[in-house]
């Protein structure tokens, strides 16, 4: 933890990563480890708790060798999600945010895995599975519980729930190009563009637009924080300035109309 605390010049920027390595060593974000992350980024169990309970990533409870996640948001439930996620429950004999009795499995339905044009989407471990039926979700945690190597659709061989954490924490396994990284669908429009000579557009006269530079120190990095936020109550008060000012004006403009009517009675 005082590894990743080191990584960012104040040290609560750390807490995300953080409650991820507390979920790679015990599987969950546990009351023990919000207390260590509290103690050391000097705040409160209630703030660590806020966090850890505001994002789903983090799970409260124990979770199996292997995350499933079903989308069943809009699209993929059109496309089959709902049929798929349906079958895994029975299939398992687990409900949601259940774990299998070996421990092995634990089923969630999740509300979008960004992966709209390969739909209906599965993800093991944050792992992506494209394009799937409910027979070959059903094939996937049999594999998963047997011990099976599983490959993503796109992306690497799938490791477990805690592995998958620890990479999130910020330690790479070194798998990071390992497998397919875009398929068809993703391809589709760079082909396109491709053939009918689409690029582009450039930052002008052939060069690339200007990075933004990061601050050198802390006190650079609040200075610069102040003077955007400075700039943009500016910003706000003036939108509010000339709404007020429209506002006004019909007030009035109504008010003279109500007056001009009354004078024609």
């Amino acid at each position: 933890m005082r590894e990743i605390m080191a990584r960012y010049p104040q040290a609560r920027s750390a807490l995300l990563p953080m409650l991820h390595l507390v979920q790679s060593e015990v599987g969950h974000v546990s009351p023990e480890g919000i207390e260590v992350c509290a103690e050391l980024l000097d705040l409160t169990a209630a703030e660590v708790a806020a966090v850890a309970t505001f994002y789903t990533m983090y799970k409260r409870r124990p979770v199996g060798d292997y995350h499933v996640g079903v989308c069943t948001n809009t699209l993929c439930a059109v496309m089959g999600g709902d049929e798929i996620f349906a079958g895994l429950k029975e299939h398992l004999d687990i409900g949601n945010d259940e774990t299998t009795p070996d421990g092995k499995v634990t089923l969630e339905h999740v509300e979008c895995n960004a992966a709209c044009d390969y739909a209906p989407v599965v993800m093991v471990n944050w792992e992506f599975f494209d394009n799937m039926t409910p027979e070959k979700a059903r094939q996937l945690v049999d594999d998963l519980r047997a011990g099976t190597e599983v490959q993503a659709s796109r992306g690497a061989r799938v490791c477990t729930w805690r592995q998958a954490e620890r990479v999130l924490a910020g330690f790479p396994d070194g798998r990071a190009d390992e497998g397919v990284t875009a398929g068809e669908a993703s391809l589709a429009g760079l082909r396109l563009a491709e053939s009918r000579g689409w690029a582009a557009p450039s930052g002008g006269a052939g060069e690339p637009p200007a990075m933004t530079t990061q601050p050198a120190t802390p006190a650079a990095a609040t200075r610069a924080a102040e003077q955007a936020d400075t700039q943009r109550a500016e910003s706000e008060s003036k939108i509010a300035e000339v709404d007020a000012g429209h506002d006004s004006a019909k007030r009035d403009g109504t008010a003279n109309g109500d007056a001009r009517k009354g004078k024609r009675r």
